[in-house]
């Protein structure tokens, strides 16, 4: 059994592919490429923790996607997620949806995990840092105790930013990463290393403003 993270599928979000330099076409081609990808890595017995932001647009037809990908998925929601508690009172309504997607727990905020024996924190957000030019939703952000910190939300802005490390998949060539890669970025420090292209390569991320 194998521990894997990812963020920011954002299943059937047109804008996305545009604005995260996405290789796709169109939407179809995307969400396959994505449920692809996902299920040639992580096999039935795995767990994987997905960092928010599961699915846009269409929500019937984009979040039911879930279902498809392999392994027993955990969600902490993110900020695009309709469960959300960001939301307000609405998004209790929406936990029972998430849940017959395939998601086994749907939490809020952060949740403390071990990874090679490091202490971490998992959040959908950075301490700081945005996918837009400001930093958004200040309230949700966890704190910086000086702990390391898996998160999303970034989408191409960076793989690593000191003791950050991005999830999300625009930073690992859409595809989810595994823990012994997450305790091999924790154990060689802190630093600050590109995002991946699909081809493992380093890329360099724009800046951009557009809503995301």
């Amino acid at each position: 059994m194998a521990l894997w993270f990812t963020s920011d599928l954002h299943f059937g979000h047109t804008n996305i592919i545009r604005y995260s330099h996405r290789p796709f076409a169109d939407t179809d081609e995307m969400n396959h490429a994505l449920v692809q990808q996902w299920n040639e890595l992580v096999q039935p017995t795995d767990t994987v923790w997905v960092l928010g932001d599961v699915a846009m647009g269409r929500i019937a037809d984009t979040l039911p996607l879930a279902a498809e990908l392999a392994g027993h998925k955990l969600l902490i929601a993110g900020n695009h997620d309709r469960c959300w508690e960001g939301h307000g009172p609405r998004a209790a309504e929406w936990l029972d949806r998430y849940r017959d997607a395939g998601f086994a727990e749907v939490h809020q905020g952060s949740v403390r995990l071990c990874i090679g024996g490091h202490h971490v924190t998992m959040s959908h957000f950075p301490y700081e840092g945005d996918s837009r030019d400001e930093d958004r939703y200040p309230a949700a952000r966890p704190a910086d105790e000086g702990g390391w910190l898996l998160h999303g939300h970034v989408h191409e802005r960076w793989r690593q930013h000191e003791r950050m490390i991005n999830v999300g998949c625009d930073a690992w060539g859409w595809r989810p990463v595994s823990e012994a890669v997450v305790a091999g970025l924790i154990e060689g420090g802190p630093r600050d290393l590109a995002p991946l292209t699909e081809a493992g390569e380093p890329s360099h991320g724009g800046t951009r403003t557009a809503e995301v």
